[in-house]
């Protein structure tokens, strides 16, 4: 089972955002990015809001690094950490305008990029960029089979549908990868259904552990009657983690302790068919989280 995480500074909702993030910036992604690298990490994660509209400020914060210029950022000065859009909203930008950012970062980072896409939540960025917010699930749809098209091996993509109809415009560079591995996001039906019959894997958002295996299942069984075969990448969001014991107050859902215990309780998700996590960590600056990511490489992370 593989781990990745989503990275502080570059989305700051109130939710989970740590105090000291509000005082960050580059460097800290950067040594961020590094030591996850260092750490064994399987991808490093981005979000993606346009605009916050001024009712959901105050919670979400305004602060939201682009995906693309980030990851391409972060792409520059590390090796061979995955970069993953988690999730990219793409239905808001054309087809061949996603494929020409996501396709030209993944040239750039040696075939890195892992695209997770999701349908999105925030009705005034829809309305801004004249996207319809209730269609935003059907738009998805036809965005994840336009973006197949568009970074396939085919210089000249193809893609004829009823909101975007393409032909005969090369883009080049192609991705360096012969298959751009594209996720999907959400745990609602109709997000879950989506994985299934379109992804390579699925990012699920909020399940706690008791609704995993039902949603894991479900998943299964759509592919199998719909006689879907292949890799398909199951992902999991970690309860926050302290590895060790904190003298400070990480919160009561925060999973704490020895090494062996939160690698023992991390493996429950392997045991529901789980094949990455992704971890967030309690810290009070940008130094803990490095030691914090630094102890879970060292001595959790060989037992998942």
């Amino acid at each position: 089972m593989k781990y990745g995480i989503q990275l502080p500074v570059q989305s700051q909702s109130t939710i989970y955002a740590e105090p000291w993030e509000a005082g960050a910036g580059p460097d800290d992604l950067v040594e961020i990015a590094r030591a996850a690298e260092r750490a064994g990490f399987d991808y490093v994660a981005t979000c993606d809001h346009v605009a916050i509209p001024r009712r959901l400020a105050p919670a979400m914060s305004t602060v939201w690094y682009d995906p693309v210029a980030t990851l391409a950022f972060l792409a520059g000065v590390t090796e061979r950490v995955r970069l993953l859009s988690h999730v990219a909203v793409v239905g808001l930008r054309h087809p061949l305008l996603s494929a020409k950012q996501y396709a030209t970062l993944d040239h750039l980072s040696g075939g890195r990029l892992v695209l997770g896409v999701g349908a999105g939540h925030v009705q005034e960025e829809f309305e801004a960029l004249g996207v319809d917010f209730r269609q935003r699930g059907a738009v998805l749809d036809e965005s994840i089979d336009a973006l197949k098209a568009a970074l396939g091996p085919e210089e000249f993509p193809e893609h004829h549908g009823k909101l975007y109809d393409f032909e005969g415009l090369g883009q080049r560079p192609r991705p360096a990868q012969t298959q751009v591995p594209l996720w999907v996001g959400g745990s609602s039906p109709p997000a879950v259904r989506r994985a299934a019959l379109k992804g390579d894997g699925w990012l699920p958002q909020g399940d706690p552990r008791d609704r995993l295996p039902a949603q894991i299942e479900r998943i299964r069984d759509i592919r199998e009657k719909a006689s879907i075969q292949g890799p398909f990448a199951i992902g999991a969001i970690a309860e926050p983690l302290y590895v060790g014991t904190p003298d400070w107050d990480v919160g009561r859902r925060t999973l704490t302790g020895p090494p062996d215990a939160l690698a023992e309780s991390l493996r429950a998700y392997r045991a529901m068919g789980v094949h990455q996590i992704q971890v967030r960590f309690r810290s009070r600056s940008r130094a803990e989280l490095t030691d914090q990511m630094a102890a879970f490489g060292d001595r959790i992370g060989p037992h998942l």
